[in-house]
């Protein structure tokens, strides 16, 4: 039910290309993939500070609590 959805990749090739591309692009284009795949790992996207489930049982709980104290008080 909580469970992360993982980003999807794609490798786009299109289909339509000219057939005379160089060498040299080729080789500049697959090093600006992987400096571009070397600096997207490098930057780590932080968590948030709790995950949902802990919120919704915080909630749960607190409500438990405050219907106990609302029954023991009057």
């Amino acid at each position: 039910m909580f469970k992360q959805r993982k980003h999807r990749t794609f490798n786009y090739k299109p289909r339509f290309s000219s057939e005379n591309q160089s060498d040299s692009e080729e080789t500049q284009e697959r090093d600006f993939i992987s400096k571009w795949k070397e600096a997207k790992e490098g930057k780590r996207k932080v968590k948030g500070v709790l995950p949902i489930r802990t919120l919704i049982l915080a909630l749960v709980l607190l409500l438990i609590l405050m219907y106990v104290l609302e029954k023991k008080f009057m």
